[in-house]
């Protein structure tokens, strides 16, 4: 499997970063604040607009499309999977259950156990906000494994692997847990100093969708994360 030719600079996509590329897929590390597809407040700063047009590069007339495969929260940055073709989307969606997803995150707190997994049923309100509810009636499965890496007096570096992947899955997890995510304005702790969601996707492991050969893809944990442990 060979990657594409380097791309001219003017080309080159602003406000991320690409891991790797081929015929059939981009995969990128996206960066805090930048949403993956658009909103009704946002239509043009988002991932799927920077690299559609990239994939065109520059022509209007172009018609080469961008096919969304899954999504990262606006603040969460990392690794992000997007497919060339429809065969190509059609392809990660149905293998997507068996990809495996890591990120890492820093929560406020230390955790008295130090791994396990946090199941519950997810559902979301009219305030577009997910929270735990009773029975599978009301809600969808969600599985959140994890293990402490690192710890300091008030703050828990986490490794966390999603076994399943429903919306803010990780953040509302850990909230209720009582270890909301550092930087967390919607489920975290109140009154916090402002700073960047503490929330990033570290590892995807997938199958090309073309030639079936298992691939990893590592975005380096920013520095923020490391931040807060660098005393110990």
């Amino acid at each position: 499997m060979k990657e594409m030719k380097p791309i001219p600079f003017r080309h080159r996509p602003k406000g991320l970063t690409i891991l790797y590329e081929d015929r059939d897929i981009i995969v990128i590390d996206k960066s805090p604040g930048l949403l993956t597809v658009k909103a009704a407040y946002e239509k043009e700063k988002t991932a799927h607009h920077i690299l559609t047009n990239y994939i065109r590069k520059g022509s209007f007339k172009s018609k080469k499309e961008l096919f969304v495969v899954h999504r990262l929260d606006r603040d969460t940055s990392g690794v992000l999977v997007f497919a060339k073709s429809f065969e190509a989307k059609e392809s990660l969606k149905l293998q997507w259950k068996n990809v495996k997803k890591k990120y890492v995150a820093v929560v406020h707190g230390i955790l008295t156990e130090k791994s396990g997994t946090i199941t519950s049923y997810l559902a979301e309100n009219d305030d577009y906000e997910v929270s735990s509810v009773k029975g599978p009636g009301k809600g969808e499965l969600a599985k959140t494994r994890y293990t402490v890496i690192k710890e300091a007096r008030k703050f828990s570096l986490l490794e966390i692997e999603l076994l399943t992947g429903k919306k803010n899955q990780i953040r509302v997890h850990f909230s209720e847990k009582g270890h909301p995510l550092v930087g967390d304005d919607k489920y975290g702790k109140k009154g916090e100093p402002k700073s960047r969601l503490a929330l990033h996707s570290h590892y995807l492991t997938f199958k090309h969708p073309h030639s079936g050969k298992e691939l990893t893809f590592e975005a380096e944990v920013p520095g923020f994360f490391k931040s807060f442990f660098d005393n110990i």
